[in-house]
């Protein structure tokens, strides 16, 4: 039986001030009239109802989760006491999946990204659930084939091709590679065999935590006793407890780059993290001079700008270029495009001096 599990604990820093600690990306509508969250729960309720899905998400996300889910019961949203990566929330969701249906498969996406169409994504999920039934000691993983030379994702080296299923290729992964720099980035695309690595996953709930327990065999215990403990009197003191204990580490490098059989479903859908402002040029047009603008704007000799703001606010440039430009709130954001991947610096910033109203 199909489960999922979707990862909502994200902070999304670099869509600041628009993206708050109390209002991180994944609530936030920026494609389309449905939050990121929203839309990820509408692609997967045809493959896996309410009743077999999961939420992880921060502790003081659970309100809103619910609020914006009201379809999803709410002993299936799941709020995190500390955020603890990706291999922690995965592996308390596969125990969580197990202790249902220890035979079960489980789907895994992030709560932020866009993916289209919808159709898609569920043809290739359901080919990953059949190469799980055929291989069900496999861990599978969705590859998406690279657009530009981007610096800021995992890259995926396909390996042989193993099977076509409805279409869309199957290949055994020949390595995983991180984050490159700009000329390494443009190698991997040249090859023609780097993929992106989307962060996607489906697997049996009992094969990712045998391989957890093979590699991260205190993470493994520490979220079978909370899975144990579920639905008892101690569910949220021993949440509470062992959680913290532990490590901060991602599923890439706690499992997938360790495990003996992997295989990636080449995507057949469009995907976007939509990790930065830059990201909204790829979702929508630009004007005659080049901006994508979001806000009530009044632009004279304004070129290759983001801007956005709140309705009732106007924003006025003049003579200037290659900027960022948000209004959101009590806060605004001018920063030079090139400077994108640094705005979540400036939240640092305003926590290390104790300005925690604008964070």
């Amino acid at each position: 039986m199909l489960h999922a599990l979707i990862m909502a604990g994200g902070g999304g820093t670099r869509f600041w001030p628009r993206s708050r600690q109390q209002k991180p990306k994944q609530f936030l509508t920026l494609v389309g009239d449905r939050s990121l969250l929203q839309q990820a729960l509408d692609r997967i309720e045809v493959l896996v109802p309410p009743s077999r899905t999961w939420i992880i998400t921060g502790a003081s996300y659970t309100a809103e989760t619910a609020r914006q889910l009201p379809n999803l019961l709410a002993e299936r949203i799941v709020g995190e006491p500390c955020g603890r990566d990706t291999a922690a929330c995965i592996g308390l969701g596969a125990a969580l999946v197990a202790r249902h249906d220890p035979d079960g498969v489980m789907l895994v996406t992030p709560a932020d990204h866009v993916i289209e169409p919808a159709q898609e994504f569920r043809r290739a999920v359901l080919v990953a659930e059949q190469m799980v039934n055929e291989h069900p000691d496999a861990l599978v993983t969705f590859g998406i084939r690279p657009t530009f030379a981007a610096t800021g994702y995992g890259y995926i080296e396909r390996g042989t091709e193993l099977a076509q299923r409805q279409g869309v290729p199957v290949y055994r992964v020949g390595s995983f590679r991180e984050k490159p720099h700009v000329e390494l980035a443009e190698e991997y695309i040249a090859t023609g065999r780097h993929l992106w690595n989307s962060g996607i996953f489906v697997w049996k709930a009992a094969t990712i935590l045998r391989e957890l327990r093979k590699n991260q065999s205190k993470l493994a215990a520490a979220v079978e006793h909370i899975a144990a403990a579920w639905e008892t009197p101690e569910q949220d003191d021993v949440l509470s407890r062992e959680y913290a204990s532990l490590d901060k580490i991602s599923i890439d490098y706690a499992v997938m780059e360790k495990a003996p059989e992997v295989l990636m479903v080449q995507a057949p859908f469009v995907w976007d993290d939509v990790g930065s402002w830059l990201a909204l040029e790829r979702r929508h047009p630009q004007d005659a001079h080049d901006n994508t603008v979001f806000a009530n704007h009044l632009g004279i000799d304004t070129h290759h700008c983001v801007i956005a703001g709140d309705a009732d606010k106007l924003i006025a440039t003049l003579g200037v270029s290659d900027l960022i430009i948000i209004q959101d709130g009590d806060a605004i954001l001018v920063a030079h495009r090139e400077e994108e991947g640094n705005i979540k610096k400036i939240v640092e910033e305003l926590k290390r001096r104790r300005l925690e109203k604008y964070v």
